[in-house]
């Protein structure tokens, strides 16, 4: 934490104020923007990015990777209009990289570029060594798991439909000849996982576009097409680590996974989770991370275990998750998935987490 905090002194004392003398003052999101691009250390990432001593020289990638910051921090829906920002601001602009806007890329270059970011989980590697740096010598406390619909714009598959049920009065079939064995049962997802590593887990999830359904707080079933973003959230609603599944797959199958992704990343005390992580393989985990887990009551399998007065109290931190949530749709561009495929659409949510967990580091901070 010293290093963020560090950072944090010399980009208020010395960082902002020399760019004002140069810009003039800075209005309230290119301050963010600043503080973000900074604390983000692009230039460690962008080496691969650069010639490789083949064909035509492409362009330098780190204000297209600034520019791409900028528009989770400016909230944009697309490429086009964070060109027409950026072009319409001159401290936004030159911030990133540009002295005028005819020195920006066309949109397919940027499209080019963000397709290359996507295939080489940039965003994310960004945002994993700033929680890395965020979080060293300093416990987390509660990591809360949650995950949220994410509407696409791309055809969903559909699952194959299953065997048709016999109709009343129709024959059943002959039974199981002589000599038929029954099937070994084949173990769940929810107990393999405990035994492999992260990268076992994190491939065998499934990231295509399908049909999710929920039931929201009203007791009626929502159904959308898209996918889901699975976040770990440490107190002061600061993300820690993200996962990107199908719509149907259920909250629990990501617990595993996102518990083994925190435990590289921040040290935790409590894995908060609503009911749908109840699992005692999940809860199993947990403990030999040496964490305490505190699930929500849930009334499956007539079971109605009510928590402790302490950890009832703690649940309620539980929350953090949520307002991650809220605050990366409404202010980091999480509703505005455009992008098409498993690898761009988390490259793009995965901007706007990198920018949010920036913020809510330097909020921590003042």
């Amino acid at each position: 934490m010293h290093l963020i905090f560090s950072l944090w002194g010399s980009i208020q004392q010395y960082l902002v104020p020399h760019i004002e003398e140069s810009l003039g003052a800075l209005a309230g999101k290119e301050v963010e923007f600043v503080r973000v691009a900074e604390l983000v250390g692009v230039d460690a990432f962008i080496k691969e990015h650069g010639w490789q001593g083949n064909g035509r020289k492409p362009r330098y990638r780190k204000p297209i990777v600034l520019a791409f910051i900028a528009k989770a921090v400016w909230n944009l829906p697309t490429a086009r209009a964070m060109i027409e920002c950026l072009g319409a601001s001159p401290n936004a602009g030159r911030l990133c990289g540009w002295e005028r806007a005819i020195d920006m890329p066309s949109e397919s270059t940027f499209s080019r570029a963000f397709a290359q970011f996507a295939e080489g989980r940039l965003p994310s590697r960004m945002h994993e060594a700033m929680a890395k740096a965020g979080f060293k010598g300093r416990i987390a406390g509660h990591s809360s798991i949650d995950s949220t619909e994410v509407e696409a714009r791309e055809k969903g598959i559909r699952k194959p439909k299953k065997e048709k049920k016999r109709k009343p009065g129709e024959r059943q079939k002959p039974g199981p000849k002589k000599g038929y064995k029954r099937k070994e049962r084949q173990p769940k997802r929810l107990e393999l996982q405990g035994k492999r590593s992260l990268e076992e887990n994190l491939p065998e999830l499934p990231n295509r576009c399908d049909y999710g359904v929920k039931r929201n707080s009203n007791g009626h079933l929502h159904t959308w097409k898209g996918c889901k973003l699975h976040m770990a959230v440490a107190d002061g609603g600061i993300p820690i680590s993200a996962v990107l599944t199908s719509a149907s797959v259920h909250d629990s199958q990501v617990a595993i996974p996102l518990m083994q992704m925190n435990s590289e990343r921040a040290i935790s005390l409590y894995d908060l989770a609503d009911s749908a992580y109840e699992a005692d393989s999940i809860k199993g985990h947990g403990c030999s991370l040496g964490h305490v887990p505190i699930i929500g009551p849930s009334k499956r399998n007539g079971k109605d275990v009510q928590p402790e007065p302490a950890q009832k109290e703690r649940y309620k931190e539980r929350t953090a998750a949520e307002r991650a949530f809220s605050n990366l749709k409404d202010n980091y561009g999480g509703r505005f998935v455009r992008a098409r495929g498993a690898a761009k659409a988390m490259a793009h949510l995965m901007f706007g987490v990198l920018a949010l967990t920036a913020a809510q580091l330097m909020r921590l901070l003042e």
